[in-house]
Protein backbone atom coordinates (compact mmCIF):
# COMPACT_ATOMS: atom_id res chain seq x y z
CA UNK A 1 0.00 0.00 0.00
CA UNK A 2 1.25 3.72 -1.14
CA UNK A 3 2.41 5.73 1.95
CA UNK A 4 -0.23 8.95 1.82
CA UNK A 5 -3.45 6.78 1.64
CA UNK A 6 -1.87 5.12 4.95
CA UNK A 7 -0.90 8.22 6.76
CA UNK A 8 -4.92 9.14 5.80
CA UNK A 9 -6.61 6.49 7.36
CA UNK A 10 -4.24 6.53 10.35
CA UNK A 11 -5.85 10.55 10.69
CA UNK A 12 -9.18 9.47 9.94
CA UNK A 13 -9.75 9.49 6.13
CA UNK A 14 -11.50 12.64 5.54
CA UNK A 15 -9.17 15.25 7.18
CA UNK A 16 -9.30 18.78 5.33
CA UNK A 17 -5.49 18.59 4.41
CA UNK A 18 -4.08 16.39 2.04
CA UNK A 19 -1.14 13.85 2.66
CA UNK A 20 1.90 13.70 0.32
CA UNK A 21 4.83 11.27 0.49
CA UNK A 22 8.07 10.93 -0.95
CA UNK A 23 6.90 7.34 -2.87
CA UNK A 24 5.38 9.60 -4.97
CA UNK A 25 1.88 9.30 -3.52
CA UNK A 26 -0.83 11.27 -2.33
CA UNK A 27 -4.21 11.13 -0.56
CA UNK A 28 -6.85 13.52 0.59
CA UNK A 29 -8.57 16.57 -0.75
CA UNK A 30 -6.95 17.88 -3.92
CA UNK A 31 -8.13 21.47 -3.49
CA UNK A 32 -6.86 21.04 0.58
CA UNK A 33 -5.30 24.60 1.62
CA UNK A 34 -2.47 22.66 3.66
CA UNK A 35 -0.31 19.24 2.91
CA UNK A 36 1.16 17.27 5.31
CA UNK A 37 4.75 16.24 3.53
CA UNK A 38 6.54 13.01 4.58
CA UNK A 39 9.71 14.13 2.75
CA UNK A 40 11.89 11.25 3.35
CA UNK A 41 12.11 7.21 5.52
CA UNK A 42 13.94 9.09 8.22
CA UNK A 43 10.91 10.73 9.02
CA UNK A 44 9.23 6.91 9.25
CA UNK A 45 12.25 5.79 11.54
CA UNK A 46 12.30 8.81 13.68
CA UNK A 47 7.90 7.73 14.34
CA UNK A 48 9.08 4.17 14.57
CA UNK A 49 12.08 4.55 17.11
CA UNK A 50 10.33 6.94 19.38
CA UNK A 51 6.46 5.94 18.99
CA UNK A 52 4.15 9.03 20.25
CA UNK A 53 4.48 12.55 20.25
CA UNK A 54 8.73 12.59 20.20
CA UNK A 55 8.76 11.00 17.25
CA UNK A 56 6.37 13.19 15.09
CA UNK A 57 8.40 16.11 16.92
CA UNK A 58 11.59 15.11 16.24
CA UNK A 59 10.19 14.51 12.13
CA UNK A 60 9.18 17.79 11.82
CA UNK A 61 11.90 19.75 13.65
CA UNK A 62 14.67 17.93 11.52
CA UNK A 63 12.42 18.46 8.40
CA UNK A 64 11.82 15.04 7.90
CA UNK A 65 7.66 15.74 8.07
CA UNK A 66 6.73 19.05 6.76
CA UNK A 67 3.63 21.12 6.50
CA UNK A 68 2.79 22.89 3.79
CA UNK A 69 0.52 25.61 4.30
CA UNK A 70 -1.25 26.52 7.78
CA UNK A 71 0.22 25.19 11.32
CA UNK A 72 -3.18 25.50 12.52
CA UNK A 73 -5.12 22.86 9.96
CA UNK A 74 -2.17 20.46 11.40
CA UNK A 75 -3.24 21.21 14.81
CA UNK A 76 -6.91 20.87 14.09
CA UNK A 77 -6.28 17.04 13.87
CA UNK A 78 -4.74 16.80 17.60
CA UNK A 79 -8.80 15.63 18.73
CA UNK A 80 -8.62 12.81 16.48
CA UNK A 81 -5.27 11.80 18.23
CA UNK A 82 -5.46 12.60 21.73
CA UNK A 83 -2.41 10.63 22.58
CA UNK A 84 -0.47 11.01 19.36
CA UNK A 85 0.19 7.29 19.20
CA UNK A 86 0.05 4.67 16.31
CA UNK A 87 -1.59 1.25 17.30
CA UNK A 88 0.56 -1.75 16.72
CA UNK A 89 -1.12 -2.52 13.73
CA UNK A 90 0.26 0.47 12.03
CA UNK A 91 3.54 0.48 13.29
CA UNK A 92 4.09 -2.40 11.77
CA UNK A 93 2.54 -1.44 8.42
CA UNK A 94 5.30 1.78 8.84
CA UNK A 95 8.04 -0.79 9.37
CA UNK A 96 7.08 -2.51 5.84
CA UNK A 97 7.00 0.57 4.01
CA UNK A 98 10.22 0.81 5.09
CA UNK A 99 11.32 -2.43 3.79
CA UNK A 100 11.54 -4.61 7.06
CA UNK A 101 13.24 -4.37 10.71
CA UNK A 102 16.57 -4.18 8.81
CA UNK A 103 15.74 -1.01 7.97
CA UNK A 104 14.53 0.44 10.71
CA UNK A 105 17.15 1.95 13.27
CA UNK A 106 17.35 5.30 15.25
CA UNK A 107 18.26 8.27 13.72
CA UNK A 108 19.89 10.96 15.77
CA UNK A 109 17.75 13.32 16.95
CA UNK A 110 18.33 16.87 16.21
CA UNK A 111 20.89 19.58 18.23
CA UNK A 112 18.27 21.57 19.52
CA UNK A 113 16.73 18.88 21.54
CA UNK A 114 18.23 19.85 25.38
CA UNK A 115 19.84 16.90 27.55
CA UNK A 116 20.61 18.52 30.78
CA UNK A 117 22.62 17.06 33.82
CA UNK A 118 22.53 16.98 37.35
CA UNK A 119 19.94 17.03 40.06
CA UNK A 120 16.62 17.79 38.95
CA UNK A 121 15.92 22.09 40.08
CA UNK A 122 19.05 22.58 41.43
CA UNK A 123 20.39 26.33 40.95
CA UNK A 124 23.37 24.11 38.10
CA UNK A 125 20.11 22.45 36.24
CA UNK A 126 18.10 25.43 36.37
CA UNK A 127 20.77 27.81 34.83
CA UNK A 128 21.29 25.37 32.29
CA UNK A 129 17.52 24.79 31.59
CA UNK A 130 16.96 29.05 31.27
CA UNK A 131 20.07 29.27 28.99
CA UNK A 132 18.55 26.48 26.59
CA UNK A 133 15.33 28.34 26.02
CA UNK A 134 16.08 32.28 26.75
CA UNK A 135 19.75 32.24 25.14
CA UNK A 136 18.28 31.49 21.91
CA UNK A 137 19.20 35.11 20.38
CA UNK A 138 17.74 37.97 21.38
CA UNK A 139 17.43 39.25 18.11
CA UNK A 140 15.18 36.15 17.21
CA UNK A 141 12.84 36.86 20.13
CA UNK A 142 12.85 40.78 18.99
CA UNK A 143 11.56 39.21 15.49
CA UNK A 144 9.05 36.85 17.57
CA UNK A 145 7.95 39.34 20.84
CA UNK A 146 7.99 42.55 18.53
CA UNK A 147 9.26 45.98 20.48
CA UNK A 148 8.33 45.24 23.73
CA UNK A 149 10.38 42.42 24.26
CA UNK A 150 7.88 40.44 26.20
CA UNK A 151 7.61 37.36 26.76
CA UNK A 152 4.66 36.45 28.59
CA UNK A 153 1.08 36.41 28.15
CA UNK A 154 -0.29 39.53 27.33
CA UNK A 155 -4.37 41.23 28.74
CA UNK A 156 -6.15 42.13 25.43
CA UNK A 157 -8.95 44.86 26.13
CA UNK A 158 -10.13 43.36 22.97
CA UNK A 159 -9.52 41.24 20.77
CA UNK A 160 -8.53 44.02 18.36
CA UNK A 161 -5.74 45.43 20.49
CA UNK A 162 -2.44 45.21 18.98
CA UNK A 163 0.47 42.97 21.39
CA UNK A 164 1.79 45.83 21.72
CA UNK A 165 -0.87 47.46 23.49
CA UNK A 166 -2.14 44.29 25.26
CA UNK A 167 1.64 43.56 26.95
CA UNK A 168 1.17 47.33 27.92
CA UNK A 169 -2.61 46.61 29.52
CA UNK A 170 -0.99 43.07 31.37
CA UNK A 171 2.01 45.36 32.69
CA UNK A 172 -0.75 48.22 34.41
CA UNK A 173 -2.90 45.55 35.44
CA UNK A 174 -0.02 44.01 37.30
CA UNK A 175 1.00 47.34 38.53
CA UNK A 176 -2.29 48.12 39.85
CA UNK A 177 -2.69 44.49 41.87
CA UNK A 178 0.55 45.25 43.59
CA UNK A 179 -1.03 49.11 44.48
CA UNK A 180 2.51 50.61 43.34
CA UNK A 181 3.48 54.06 44.40
CA UNK A 182 6.18 56.23 43.67
CA UNK A 183 8.90 55.63 45.94
CA UNK A 184 8.37 52.01 46.36
CA UNK A 185 10.88 49.18 45.48
CA UNK A 186 9.29 46.57 43.53
CA UNK A 187 11.42 42.71 43.07
CA UNK A 188 10.76 41.55 39.49
CA UNK A 189 11.48 38.06 40.08
CA UNK A 190 12.27 36.65 36.23
CA UNK A 191 12.47 39.95 34.96
CA UNK A 192 13.11 38.88 31.35
CA UNK A 193 14.14 41.96 29.16
CA UNK A 194 12.66 44.29 31.95
CA UNK A 195 9.77 45.24 30.30
CA UNK A 196 8.01 45.18 33.86
CA UNK A 197 10.70 47.29 35.52
CA UNK A 198 11.00 49.48 32.94
CA UNK A 199 6.67 49.98 32.97
CA UNK A 200 6.48 50.73 36.80
CA UNK A 201 9.46 52.70 37.08
CA UNK A 202 8.32 54.68 34.02
CA UNK A 203 4.73 54.79 35.12
CA UNK A 204 4.05 54.24 38.75
CA UNK A 205 7.46 56.22 40.03
CA UNK A 206 9.03 53.16 41.79
CA UNK A 207 12.63 52.03 42.32
CA UNK A 208 12.82 48.45 40.54
CA UNK A 209 15.30 45.49 40.39
CA UNK A 210 15.30 42.82 37.71
CA UNK A 211 16.66 39.62 38.20
CA UNK A 212 17.28 36.79 35.59
CA UNK A 213 19.19 33.95 35.04
CA UNK A 214 19.59 34.45 31.64
CA UNK A 215 22.97 36.32 30.64
CA UNK A 216 21.92 37.44 27.56
CA UNK A 217 18.51 38.71 28.79
CA UNK A 218 20.00 40.45 31.48
CA UNK A 219 22.77 42.23 28.45
CA UNK A 220 19.65 43.39 26.84
CA UNK A 221 17.58 44.32 29.38
CA UNK A 222 20.49 46.34 30.99
CA UNK A 223 21.00 48.08 27.78
CA UNK A 224 17.09 48.86 27.16
CA UNK A 225 17.25 50.29 30.58
CA UNK A 226 19.62 53.16 29.67
CA UNK A 227 18.67 53.59 26.32
CA UNK A 228 15.19 54.41 27.86
CA UNK A 229 16.86 57.14 30.57
CA UNK A 230 15.96 54.89 33.79
CA UNK A 231 19.40 53.50 34.75
CA UNK A 232 18.64 55.50 38.47
CA UNK A 233 15.34 53.92 38.70
CA UNK A 234 15.81 50.04 37.38
CA UNK A 235 18.71 47.89 38.54
CA UNK A 236 18.98 44.19 36.51
CA UNK A 237 20.85 41.42 37.83
CA UNK A 238 21.86 37.86 36.97
CA UNK A 239 20.85 36.50 40.22
CA UNK A 240 18.98 33.22 41.23
CA UNK A 241 15.68 34.42 43.30
CA UNK A 242 16.97 32.02 46.10
CA UNK A 243 19.88 34.61 46.11
CA UNK A 244 18.66 38.05 46.59
CA UNK A 245 19.05 39.60 50.11
CA UNK A 246 18.10 43.09 49.95
CA UNK A 247 14.79 42.78 50.87
CA UNK A 248 12.23 44.49 52.34
CA UNK A 249 10.51 45.39 48.80
CA UNK A 250 7.11 46.89 48.98
CA UNK A 251 5.84 44.80 45.90
CA UNK A 252 7.13 41.53 44.32
CA UNK A 253 5.88 40.49 40.23
CA UNK A 254 6.93 37.44 39.67
CA UNK A 255 5.71 36.97 35.71
CA UNK A 256 6.11 33.30 33.49
CA UNK A 257 9.13 32.38 35.58
CA UNK A 258 7.03 30.01 38.02
CA UNK A 259 6.90 27.17 35.32
CA UNK A 260 10.72 27.01 36.26
CA UNK A 261 10.68 26.38 39.72
CA UNK A 262 8.93 22.93 39.93
CA UNK A 263 6.91 20.99 42.12
CA UNK A 264 9.31 20.27 44.99
CA UNK A 265 10.40 23.87 45.85
CA UNK A 266 7.00 25.69 45.43
CA UNK A 267 7.05 25.95 48.94
CA UNK A 268 10.74 27.24 49.32
CA UNK A 269 9.76 29.52 46.41
CA UNK A 270 7.15 31.36 48.30
CA UNK A 271 8.80 31.24 51.41
CA UNK A 272 11.47 33.12 49.97
CA UNK A 273 9.32 35.71 48.49
CA UNK A 274 7.67 35.83 52.02
CA UNK A 275 11.18 37.14 53.61
CA UNK A 276 11.65 40.06 50.76
CA UNK A 277 7.91 41.23 51.07
CA UNK A 278 7.74 44.07 53.75
CA UNK A 279 4.86 43.54 56.18
CA UNK A 280 2.25 45.53 54.09
CA UNK A 281 3.78 44.87 50.80
CA UNK A 282 1.89 42.80 47.89
CA UNK A 283 2.97 39.13 45.59
CA UNK A 284 1.93 38.70 42.37
CA UNK A 285 2.44 35.26 41.01
CA UNK A 286 1.73 35.09 37.46
CA UNK A 287 2.01 31.73 36.03
CA UNK A 288 0.57 28.88 33.58
CA UNK A 289 -1.17 26.23 35.74
CA UNK A 290 -2.65 22.88 34.68
CA UNK A 291 -6.10 21.60 34.73
CA UNK A 292 -7.01 19.35 38.11
CA UNK A 293 -6.15 15.61 38.21
CA UNK A 294 -2.83 16.10 35.60
CA UNK A 295 0.81 15.65 36.85
CA UNK A 296 2.91 18.44 37.69
CA UNK A 297 5.80 17.72 35.13
CA UNK A 298 5.82 17.98 31.94
CA UNK A 299 6.12 14.16 30.57
CA UNK A 300 9.92 13.57 29.87
CA UNK A 301 9.47 12.61 26.14
CA UNK A 302 7.02 15.42 25.30
CA UNK A 303 7.82 17.72 22.83
CA UNK A 304 7.79 20.58 25.43
CA UNK A 305 9.76 18.93 27.90
CA UNK A 306 12.98 17.89 24.98
CA UNK A 307 12.84 20.94 23.12
CA UNK A 308 11.16 23.61 25.03
CA UNK A 309 11.31 24.24 28.46
CA UNK A 310 13.45 21.04 29.69
CA UNK A 311 12.13 20.26 33.27
CA UNK A 312 9.25 22.74 33.35
CA UNK A 313 6.41 21.95 35.71
CA UNK A 314 2.66 23.27 35.80
CA UNK A 315 1.09 23.50 38.60
CA UNK A 316 -3.03 22.89 39.79
CA UNK A 317 -3.87 26.63 40.97
CA UNK A 318 -5.77 25.31 44.19
CA UNK A 319 -2.63 23.66 44.71
CA UNK A 320 -0.93 26.86 44.47
CA UNK A 321 -2.93 28.75 46.34
CA UNK A 322 -2.27 26.53 49.41
CA UNK A 323 1.08 26.67 49.06
CA UNK A 324 0.88 30.04 49.38
CA UNK A 325 -1.59 30.63 52.07
CA UNK A 326 1.11 28.30 53.92
CA UNK A 327 4.36 29.94 53.52
CA UNK A 328 3.15 33.39 55.72
CA UNK A 329 0.75 34.46 52.57
CA UNK A 330 -2.81 35.63 52.77
CA UNK A 331 -4.60 34.61 48.49
CA UNK A 332 -6.31 37.82 48.48
CA UNK A 333 -7.22 37.88 44.75
CA UNK A 334 -6.91 34.88 41.25
CA UNK A 335 -7.70 35.61 38.59
CA UNK A 336 -7.36 33.19 35.27
CA UNK A 337 -5.79 34.71 31.73
CA UNK A 338 -6.25 31.72 29.65
CA UNK A 339 -7.87 33.13 26.64
CA UNK A 340 -5.56 35.93 26.44
CA UNK A 341 -2.58 33.61 26.15
CA UNK A 342 -3.99 32.46 22.90
CA UNK A 343 -4.02 35.43 21.32
CA UNK A 344 -0.68 35.92 22.58
CA UNK A 345 0.41 33.27 21.21
CA UNK A 346 -1.17 33.17 18.00
CA UNK A 347 0.27 37.21 17.41
CA UNK A 348 3.78 35.51 18.26
CA UNK A 349 3.27 33.09 15.46
CA UNK A 350 1.42 35.62 13.04
CA UNK A 351 4.72 37.51 13.90
CA UNK A 352 7.41 34.39 13.37
CA UNK A 353 5.59 33.60 10.04
CA UNK A 354 5.81 37.23 8.66
CA UNK A 355 9.62 37.19 9.46
CA UNK A 356 10.86 33.86 8.94
CA UNK A 357 13.62 34.24 6.74
CA UNK A 358 15.04 36.46 9.08
CA UNK A 359 14.43 33.86 11.34
CA UNK A 360 16.09 31.03 9.98
CA UNK A 361 18.85 33.34 9.09
CA UNK A 362 19.26 34.19 13.05
CA UNK A 363 18.96 30.64 14.80
CA UNK A 364 18.68 28.31 12.14
CA UNK A 365 15.75 26.34 10.22
CA UNK A 366 15.39 24.06 12.91
CA UNK A 367 14.89 26.01 16.10
CA UNK A 368 12.57 28.39 14.02
CA UNK A 369 10.50 25.12 13.57
CA UNK A 370 10.82 24.43 17.36
CA UNK A 371 9.46 27.83 17.70
CA UNK A 372 6.76 27.51 15.28
CA UNK A 373 5.34 23.90 16.37
CA UNK A 374 5.76 24.82 20.63
CA UNK A 375 3.66 28.58 20.11
CA UNK A 376 1.24 27.24 17.78
CA UNK A 377 0.58 23.99 19.88
CA UNK A 378 0.49 26.39 22.89
CA UNK A 379 -2.38 28.07 21.46
CA UNK A 380 -4.21 25.76 20.83
CA UNK A 381 -3.74 24.32 24.36
CA UNK A 382 -5.24 27.58 26.05
CA UNK A 383 -8.13 27.57 23.48
CA UNK A 384 -9.32 23.92 24.30
CA UNK A 385 -8.86 24.43 28.24
CA UNK A 386 -6.07 21.76 28.38
CA UNK A 387 -3.65 24.60 29.94
CA UNK A 388 -4.41 27.66 31.95
CA UNK A 389 -2.80 30.70 33.25
CA UNK A 390 -3.37 32.12 36.29
CA UNK A 391 -3.10 35.35 38.34
CA UNK A 392 -2.43 34.72 42.27
CA UNK A 393 -1.96 38.36 44.42
CA UNK A 394 -1.39 37.76 47.71
CA UNK A 395 -0.18 40.22 50.88
CA UNK A 396 2.04 38.90 53.86
CA UNK A 397 0.22 37.34 57.20
CA UNK A 398 0.95 39.49 59.86
CA UNK A 399 -0.46 39.37 63.73
CA UNK A 400 -2.90 42.28 63.62
CA UNK A 401 -4.27 41.27 60.68
CA UNK A 402 -3.49 44.20 58.93
CA UNK A 403 -3.12 44.06 55.17
CA UNK A 404 -2.93 47.50 53.27
CA UNK A 405 -5.76 46.15 51.21
CA UNK A 406 -8.79 48.41 50.21
CA UNK A 407 -12.01 46.81 51.24
CA UNK A 408 -12.96 47.27 47.17
CA UNK A 409 -9.76 47.24 45.41
CA UNK A 410 -11.02 48.40 41.68
CA UNK A 411 -7.76 46.74 39.36
CA UNK A 412 -9.70 47.58 35.96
Amino acid sequence: MALAPLVDQVLGGDIPLAVEAYDGSRAGPRDAPTTLVIRNPDGLRRIVTAPGELGLARAYVAGDLDVDGSIWDLLALRDRMPNVRLDARVMLRLVSELGGWREVHRVEPPAEEARLRGRRHSKARDAAAISHHYDVSNAFYRLVLGPSMTYSCAVFHDPSDSLEEAQANKYELICRKLGLQPGMRLLDVGCGWGGMAMHAARHHGVRAVGVTISRRQAELAGKRVAEAGLSKEVEIRVQDYREVADGPYDAISSIGMFEHVGEARLGEYFTRLRTLVSPDGRLLNHGISRPSGQRARLPNRSFINRYVFPDGELHDVGRVVSIVQHSGFEARHVETLREHYALTLRAWVDNLEAHWDEAVDEVGEARARVWRLYMAGSAANFEAGRTQIHHVLATPTTDDGASGMPLRPSFE
